[in-house]
């Protein structure tokens, strides 16, 4: 399949991972993008590591490798009137522009979003900032690690509330190309009707407290601040990382019935006192962590895990990157991608995260786009970019 969004084309003039990361995911669904960058450099992340593969002379990348699949680029000084010409030129023929440069940089080059919905009325603009495109700290620059901790998300992330803690990915700036990339598809969605594009902004501020889930909620609802308490949820137990004999092991009792499981299982008193009820359990928790480990004491993981699987209790244990790309699971989901890059050659990215299916007669087809590029070398596409910008 070459993708449901094949006819649509993107400029993506965003670079780090919040803009390339929303321009990636269109890519992986058959649009065309068309990634602009700064000759000579190119995006920040072509510098960001190590690790750094290839050749010595030319090192490639990693981080770079990763958010950049299926795009084409080309080098354009947005300082040069030539290149500002290229730039334009593009503009009338794209259906999305995404952006990611500090509030008002746009405008002192002479793209306001005013000026680009006038050069293409039909355009959809991305544009994604640190805190916001307004406001009080609008102007301010957006790192990932200092939105984690201005969003309130290392707050809940560590091993207690004096141990905060980022998320050991960039969350905030995926998660900002997450929400931007819906925000465009529901803007291209909207122009099918209306005939016109729009301006759809998102924000890392943004991205991580429409997250916040119940965590927001105990808060805006119930007056509770919470804080980070480790491996343990905070509103059910048990649920989390329990030692055992030679490891540790995952469970998730999210209901009664799994509860009870649990304690046929293993020789717990499922009405002992302060834990007879979830409630009572997550007001206990740490006599119930207590109990759980003391009858997983004993026993090793790999017996563990088989013992919980077959009583129907949801369990896991925590894999290394290595173990997660090997596992037939990952693998049978689609989630390697294996692309043809022009240095490199064959190689393994991680995959597109969604798979879809013709159903007719009873029997399913998958037609996910399977058939990927390599991220692009700076530069690498631009004559054939210029010549479509320019031409008629």
């Amino acid at each position: 399949m070459s993708g449901a969004l094949q006819g649509i084309t993107v400029i993506d003039l965003t670079r780090a991972l919040a803009g390339p990361h929303a321009a990636q995911m269109l890519g992986d669904q058959g649009a065309r993008v068309i990634k602009v960058e700064a000759p000579g450099t190119g995006d920040d992340t072509r510098s960001w590591g190590p690790p750094f593969v290839g050749e010595d002379e030319d090192p490639i990348s990693t981080y770079y490798l990763s958010c950049n699949r299926n795009k084409e680029s080309i080098a354009l000084n947005l300082k040069d009137e030539d290149d500002k010409a290229v730039l334009e030129g593009m503009v009338r023929k794209a259906d999305v522009l995404m952006e990611n440069f500090r509030t008002g940089v746009m405008d002192r080059l002479g793209f306001s979003m005013e000026r680009l919905l006038e050069l293409n009325p039909r355009l959809v603009v991305l544009s994604i900032s640190g805190f916001g495109h307004d406001g009080p700290e609008g102007d301010r620059p957006g790192y990932d690690q200092i939105a984690q901790g201005e969003a309130g998300l290392m707050s809940l992330t560590g091993s207690g509330p004096e141990d905060p803690q980022r998320v050991g990915t960039p969350i905030g700036d995926l998660l900002a190309g997450i929400h931007g990339a819906y925000g465009v598809m529901t803007a291209l969605f909207e122009r099918e009707r209306t005939g016109r594009g729009q301006v759809v902004r998102t924000s890392l501020l943004a991205s991580i407290v429409g997250v916040h889930a119940f965590q927001g909620t105990r808060w805006t609802v119930a007056g509770q601040v919470p804080a980070a308490q480790g491996n343990h949820h905070p509103t059910i137990t048990p649920y989390g990382l329990f030692r055992c004999a030679d490891g540790a092991v995952q469970i998730s009792c999210g209901n009664e019935r799994l509860w009870q499981k649990l304690c046929a299982e293993f020789g717990l008193d499922p009405v002992a006192e302060g834990m007879a009820t979830n409630a009572e359990r997550s007001g206990n928790r740490e006599a119930v962590i207590a109990a759980v480990e003391a009858a997983f004491g004993d026993v090793p993981a790999a017996e563990l895990l088989e013992r919980l699987g077959a009583a129907g209790i949801p369990s896991g244990k925590v894999r290394t990157l290595d173990e997660v790309y090997a596992w037939d699971q990952t693998r049978s989901q689609g989630l390697v991608a294996t692309v043809d890059h022009p240095v490199l050659g064959e190689v393994e990215l991680p995959g597109a995260p969604l798979r879809f299916f013709d159903v007719e007669g009873g029997t399913q087809t998958e037609t996910t786009r399977t058939e990927h590029t390599a991220p692009p070398a700076l530069d690498a596409d631009a004559e054939a970019v210029r010549a479509w910008a320019l031409g008629d």
